[in-house]
């Protein structure tokens, strides 16, 4: 469903004029200068709440210190786009629940997240790891990028529930419960097996009560519906889906329905709207590239679980060439925002922000890395959103979230038992 932007007209002696008006925030629709588009940009407190450059600091070598063509992300196009913060996800992809896999995934979620402090202790004079809700402001007064760092994926934690405590002491200060595939905390929208726990296992309420209790904050993206409202019916604190986008606009289980987008809202939570394209339009399914890929991910992903890092490396290869020979015609910036009209009409502006997935396949026809996310602020404009709506989907919502679930730590903290 796409919002239309309706007509007003009005008539003045002689002459006809056309004003467009947003029908979310009742105002009209703009065209906005450069400057204007900067000056707005520049005043927000802007966050990206997923991406997943760790990975690509790992697997490809890249230098977020300097701009680089092996990723979406670094400190000189971070600045470049106005972005304040970010938060670097720590993605381990789900594998059989054995020993050794457990070992490896804890094993390779340290190594990211060494890597990032690090790396970020190189540069210090270009950011800082973040790890309240306030250090962003505190961080950006500075000119530093505030670098916070995320789970995404709860595999490492195997099933012990002290893990949860250790990641957010070495500076996790979200977990994606679950990934593409399910694992001891909750089932996954994307499984090909269906349902394993029917939403929540007993270890995932003990995780959800633990990241209450610590004040970490919990993501819902790639959750099972079911999961999904076991979640929000079970926290104390609001939740955030970190890169999702909305299922009425593209029809991916992946999205929020308009049920799951209301239970969030009531929650208070916040949904992060998602660049990659799945997420923000249909794809063409006739398109031989997408058959091609499509077939690809069948092949590997029905065995997924027993794959060494080797050939999930194969695969990763084989899915980029295909992307390079069948390159997607991607949504543009105004698809995107389509997605934002909808919460915002739904639910209210107060619920919305932005999680691009950038380095896990987001991106745009005209948003492709992080220098370029000031074309998102043009086009709020546009759309006759005001400079304090503007700031709350930059981050002004999330960072309420964010201050809500460390609120509620402090007021549980020694009270919850399970």
């Amino acid at each position: 469903m796409k919002i239309n932007l309706h007509k007003k007209s009005f008539l003045v002696p002689g002459l006809l004029f056309f004003l467009w008006v947003n029908p979310v925030t009742g105002q009209e629709k703009s065209r906005p200068t450069d400057d204007q588009v900067r000056r707005i940009h520049e005043r927000a407190l802007t966050v990206d709440t997923h991406c997943d450059t760790p990975m690509n600091m790992i697997e490809r070598g890249t230098d977020i210190g300097k701009r680089n063509t092996t990723g979406k992300v670094d400190l000189p196009r971070m600045k470049e786009g106005g972005l304040d913060a970010i938060f670097f996800a720590v993605f381990t992809g789900q594998k059989e629940r054995n020993e050794a896999n457990y070992s490896e995934a804890y094993r390779l979620a340290n190594e990211m997240i060494d890597t990032t402090m690090a790396a970020i202790k190189r540069y210090g004079n270009l950011a800082e790891i973040a790890v309240t809700a306030e250090d962003a402001t505190r961080i950006e007064k500075t000119g530093k990028r505030a670098i916070y760092i995320g789970m995404e994926n709860g595999f490492p934690l195997a099933k012990e529930i002290g893990r949860v405590e250790e990641f957010y002491k070495k500076g996790v200060r979200y977990i994606t419960l679950c990934h593409s595939f399910n694992n001891d905390i909750c089932d996954s929208s994307t499984d090909p097996r269906g349902p394993e726990h029917n939403g929540l296992s007993a270890f995932g309420r003990q995780v959800v009560m633990e990241m209450n209790r610590l004040g970490m904050i919990i993501d819902v993206s790639h959750i099972s519906d079911k999961s999904f409202f076991d979640v929000v019916s079970l926290s104390l604190a609001p939740v955030i889906a970190s890169h999702s986008s909305v299922r009425a606009i593209a029809h991916h289980n992946r999205n929020l329905s308009d049920a799951m987008l209301k239970a969030l809202a009531k929650n208070g939570g916040v949904i992060q709207i998602c660049l990659l394209d799945e997420y923000i339009k249909d794809p063409d399914t006739t398109n031989e590239g997408f058959q091609k890929i499509t077939e690809l991910r069948k092949t590997y992903y029905s065995r997924w679980d027993s794959l060494t890092g080797d050939e999930k490396a194969e695969f990763r290869r084989k899915r980029n060439e295909l992307e390079e020979k069948y390159p997607a015609i991607l949504p543009t910036v105004k698809d995107y925002v389509d997605h934002i009209d909808y919460v915002a009409k739904l639910v209210g502006i107060k619920h919305v922000g932005i999680g691009s997935d950038f380095d896990g396949g987001g991106g745009l026809s005209d948003c492709q890395d992080v220098s370029q996310f000031p074309n998102i602020t043009r086009e709020l404009l546009k759309r006759g959103y005001s400079e304090k709506d503007i700031c709350k989907i930059w981050g002004g919502n999330f960072f309420r979230v964010f201050r809500k679930v460390e609120d509620t730590a402090r007021k549980i903290s020694g009270k919850i038992q399970y």
